[in-house]
């Protein structure tokens, strides 16, 4: 199959928000489009709905004038599925609905050529279970585009079971010529984006029903310290809890009750209560009008120590750490080394160890003497922010030095619970963990994972890039320390990443 000319018809079935968005797109690329509704009268009124954002986006400079007319001349409202049968497209953007999407598909096969391309903008479904009753299933492939569609540039080229390689390629190619970012992908629960996005959420969820920290802390942790725009409890009340909260129980079911995507409690609690973010006025937040907003957990003003020891090399990802101390003026007295393949850390006066988390808590029978850990950060120098847990022996002026040294260094503080793993590290390694799954069993390649990550939910690094940074080997035993920390499945890493980590692992021993 060849790609499909840009002017040949698109059809877009289906006239909510997405399937406005997804005809504006194409309308701008230069295809004749036809919309489609059942609702009597809803394609007309979309139809005018997407001739006025063309109109306002000409008066604001942002369309052409030559580009305007004609596109309004291509757009048309269909008043039957008939009207469609000389679309070489057409996108289904209708109820998610597994039995409205194949009745759909079935009608109009009675309808198009053979050679029209079906393809279907679900978010949760299987591609494959669409195209089943198809007497052409090969034709059939997912569009997943991203919400706004004309301002989002990713979108998803999802190959069912079925679907004709030449075909997801074709689609691959117009969605280039679209102007948007396609990544492909086979047909798995949640496709990329909403299957490797599961962590972001379920691990601030987690840290939160253990009483290790409140949402605004999390949110400002994994936005100040991790780099993240938004921070999970936000975003799903953007979202929306009851959306957020069943795609993440699709996505458990579909994956049989994996405890790697088990949802969470605290938010069922919330969707039961009908506290849905900010369309009900009140989720993790209050949206209220005047409501003020809860700030983070933020240690008071400490003094620095004038002298830290240095207990072998920091991991990787926070090799920056004693450069900055000595900017900012603070000596380093070398010590001992750690031993291998432990991490070292940074000896405090008063005799209690600093060190980033390693997945485990800071209090334990397996981390003799006091320790305060410290949070994995995106990028030391320029985060404004850095969570502490102490175990349970360190004392207050012990605490009040290390909250000192990372003021000293430009940072805020955040004082949580000793859980392990803290927030921005055991969300990175599950991230990381969740893309190297996908990759090594073929999902996606790991140039469009991280694409997809990055595009789809903005994140401020690719996961197989961020594990990469960190250490496959810091990550495999970071995970290894979590599973024995939270027995059950959850945190077992991946065969690919452990594949990953015995490779570092035989580099460094080496």
């Amino acid at each position: 199959m060849t790609a499909i000319d840009p002017g040949r018809t698109v059809a877009v079935v289906g006239t909510g928000t997405m399937g406005q968005g997804i005809a504006q797109v194409a309308l701008l690329a230069g295809h004749p489009v036809r919309l489609y509704d059942a609702a009597p009268g809803r394609a007309a009124e979309a139809a005018k709905a997407v001739s006025d954002r063309l109109l306002r986006l000409a008066e604001k400079g942002r369309l052409a004038a030559d580009r305007l007319e004609p596109a309004l001349e291509r757009l048309r409202p269909a008043d039957g599925l008939a009207e469609l049968a000389d679309a070489a497209l057409v996108i289904e953007a209708i109820v998610e609905q597994l039995d409205a999407k194949q009745q759909l598909f079935t009608a109009l096969e009675a309808v198009v050529d053979d050679a029209c391309v079906l393809a279907t903008n679900t978010s949760s479904l299987p591609v494959t279970a669409v195209a089943a009753p198809l007497r052409r299933p090969g034709r059939c492939l997912g569009l997943h585009f991203f919400n706004p569609a004309p301002l989002l540039p990713l979108v998803e080229v999802v190959r069912g079971h079925a679907t004709d390689d030449t075909v997801a390629t074709a689609a691959q190619d117009l969605m280039t010529a679209w102007g948007k970012t396609p990544v492909r992908c086979a047909d798995t629960p949640g496709f990329l984006v909403n299957r490797l996005a599961r962590p972001f959420y379920a691990e601030a969820f987690r840290v939160y029903e253990e009483g290790a920290a409140e949402p605004a802390t999390i949110d400002a942790v994994l936005r100040d310290c991790g780099g993240f725009a938004m921070g999970p409890f936000e975003l799903t009340d953007l979202i929306g809890q009851d959306v957020n909260n069943a795609v993440t129980h699709s996505v458990y079911e579909a994956f049989f009750h994996d405890p790697k995507f088990r949802p969470s409690l605290a938010q069922q609690r919330l969707v039961q209560a009908g506290l849905l973010g900010r369309k009900s006025g009140r989720g993790w937040y209050d949206h209220g009008a005047g409501a003020p907003r809860p700030g983070p957990a933020t240690a008071a003003p400490c003094a620095p120590p004038d002298a830290v020891g240095r207990h072998g090399d920091l991991p990787a990802g926070a090799g920056d750490l004693l450069p900055m101390i000595e900017e900012a003026g603070i000596e380093v007295v070398p010590g001992d080394r750690a031993p291998a393949p432990a991490d070292g850390g940074i000896v405090l006066p008063g005799g209690t160890r600093l060190a980033l988390t390693d997945g485990r808590a800071a209090t334990g029978t397996h981390r003799p003497g006091p320790l305060i850990t410290f949070d994995l950060a995106l990028d030391y120098r320029a985060c404004t922010r850095i969570a502490l847990a102490a175990s349970e022996t360190v004392p207050p002026a012990d605490l009040a030095a290390a909250t000192g040294l990372f003021q000293a260094l430009g940072k805020q503080v955040s004082v949580i619970g000793d859980v392990p793993g803290m927030i921005v590290a055991r969300t990175v390694a599950q991230l990381a963990d969740f893309a190297e799954d996908a990759a090594g069993r073929g999902v996606a390649s790991r140039e469009d994972v991280d694409t997809a990550m990055r595009l789809g939910v903005n994140y401020p690094r690719g996961p197989l890039e961020w594990g990469a940074a960190v250490g496959h080997a810091w990550l495999g035993r970071f995970l290894r320390n979590m599973d024995d920390e939270y027995p059950g499945g959850r945190y077992a890493a991946c065969q690919s990443l452990r594949r990953r980590a015995a490779a570092d692992e035989g580099l460094v021993q080496s």
